[in-house]
């Protein structure tokens, strides 16, 4: 694990296991210097190392531990989340998935982390309507990306000072983990090309 000698400290710490996020970092990184790209699983020794001031998540596929959110905000970390779902909606693995095949409110949403999955309090979040007859899994999913991106940047100066109103998420929405997913599709394989009618079509009836 890499861990930086502790006078190079960072304001910010970017987590993501995704090339997809990488966009964002660049961007962040772009307008400010003190910002830490970080892969490996959030703990307080890497936290107790940079003493960040915010810690962004996107893309992120471990699940930070209780003592490690208390810990950053015993430092006055703030940690926050980047999610492509209209939370409470489809929390958990393959949000924009789920959003279709079970006809829920689809969009993107920017939230408090807390010790639940995709749980905590909504800072920014925007819904998205699709056409399905034109749209695939993976022009969605790019759209999700882009829309979230850009939400972020919108409101990069609240984020990074913390300026922002808090909301809670309402009702109990959805939740979908990675055997879910597997199980629902037993085996098939999926076209992400293919458009979200035809798509849905072939899983009902194979």
């Amino acid at each position: 694990m890499f861990l930086p000698p502790p006078f190079f400290l960072y304001q910010i710490i970017f987590l993501t296991n995704n090339k997809n996020s990488l966009l964002l970092f660049e961007w962040i990184k772009s307008r400010c210097d003190n910002v830490l790209l970080y892969s490996d699983t959030l703990d307080i020794n890497i936290l107790n190392n940079v003493k960040p001031k915010l810690i962004i998540s996107y893309n992120y596929s471990s699940i930070i531990k209780f003592d490690t959110l208390k810990y950053a905000k015993d430092i006055g970390a703030r940690i926050i989340n980047m999610h492509i779902s209209l939370l409470p909606w489809n929390k958990g693995s393959n949000p924009n998935f789920w959003s279709f095949i079970e006809n829920t409110p689809k969009g993107v949403s920017i939230h408090e982390l807390d010790s639940s999955i995709d749980g905590g309090k909504i800072i920014y979040q925007k819904e998205v309507f699709f056409d399905e007859n034109k749209e695939s899994l993976k022009s969605s999913y790019e759209k999700l990306q882009n829309i979230i991106i850009k939400l972020f940047q919108e409101h990069w100066d609240e984020i990074i000072s913390g300026h922002y109103i808090l909301k809670e998420q309402h009702g109990n929405g959805s939740y979908h983990d990675l055997k879910m997913y597997n199980d629902f599709l037993n085996g098939r394989v999926i076209d992400f090309n293919k458009n979200i009618i035809d798509l849905k079509r072939e899983l009902e009836f194979s």
